[in-house]
């Protein structure tokens, strides 16, 4: 799905209180959002509610309807790397979950972050576990279902993916499978130390990603600013153009063509007002785009 040729989506992570086809629509029409993200289930629980058939269709209507493209962000909790045996076990059941979630409700992928090994010494089993639990879910799903997304995390502690370099070992852990892609966020790749701040910086991180996973895979953009300094290793968002990455990394962003067709989803703070103002600039940004 994508707006015309050469023209990336662009929205904002929505509430869901009071329910998807009510309140997330309604989000996307007061700041004319284009593209949208929602939580299916808790983010900070691992709770799988059955699934309300009726309020699914509700929502995957109206957003079919008013061409809103639809993606799921899997819970926090999710660490695939983990070596605690309850957190790896509960972390692929809530990814299954969240991708079948992502399929009730019409989303074209779930964004679960890449995690971390916790202790040193847990590398190189949290490759193999990570194989051993996720291929048999991902070898479930079928052509036309939601990709499995990956977001890079801020590269703090044992991350699995500290750089963007590292993805070509989450790949390898994943088959290198043909549904799964990449989430990147701005701000976290700014602090795990991507200077993307820099005249040329956000073109270079990107053209690294691309030549690391390939351009198709490349599927959503978190688009943040950052409260903190390139290679800080923190993950605190801020609205764009007040932060430390500024409004230029922003332009170029829009202007690169690994974006053609991945959405931008702002997670800045605030509701309908700043991401409403988010939303006009980042198209008048992209109304520039060659």
């Amino acid at each position: 799905m994508s707006l015309s040729a050469n023209r990336p989506r662009i929205g904002a992570h929505t509430p869901t209180s009071g329910g998807m086809a009510k309140r997330s629509i309604e989000y996307a029409l007061t700041t004319e959002a284009e593209a949208i993200q929602v939580f299916a289930s808790n983010p900070r629980g691992w709770a799988m509610p059955d699934p309300n058939p009726e309020a699914d269709k509700a929502f995957s209507d109206r957003a079919t309807e008013l061409d809103i493209a639809v993606y799921v962000h899997a819970p926090f909790l999710i660490n695939l790397g983990s070596p605690t045996p309850s957190t790896y076990e509960n972390s692929v059941a809530s990814t299954a979950y969240s991708l079948k979630r992502a399929r009730e409700i019409g989303a074209l992928g779930t964004v679960i972050h890449t995690g971390s090994a916790v202790d040193e010494g847990h590398v190189e089993k949290a490759w193999k576990q990570i194989n051993k639990g996720m291929m048999p879910v991902l070898k479930k799903l079928k052509e036309d279902d939601p990709w499995l997304l990956l977001e890079p995390t801020a590269g703090q502690g044992q991350s699995l993916v500290k750089k963007l370099d590292d993805l070509t070992k989450y790949m390898d852990a994943l088959e290198w499978h043909p549904k799964v892609g990449v989430c990147l966020d701005t701000c976290h790749v700014f602090a795990a130390g991507h200077d993307i701040a820099k005249k040329g910086g956000m073109t270079e991180t990107l053209d690294l990603l691309v030549s690391i996973v390939g351009i198709e895979r490349i599927k959503l953009i978190h688009t943040n600013d950052s409260m903190d300094i390139c290679g800080a290793l923190k993950d605190r968002h801020q609205n764009l153009g007040d932060g430390e990455i500024g409004l230029k990394a922003f332009e170029e962003l829009i202007a690169h063509p690994a974006v053609a067709n991945a959405p931008l989803i702002l997670e800045t703070p605030g509701q309908e007002p700043e991401h409403g103002a988010e939303i006009a600039l980042l198209k008048k940004m992209r109304g520039k785009r060659k």
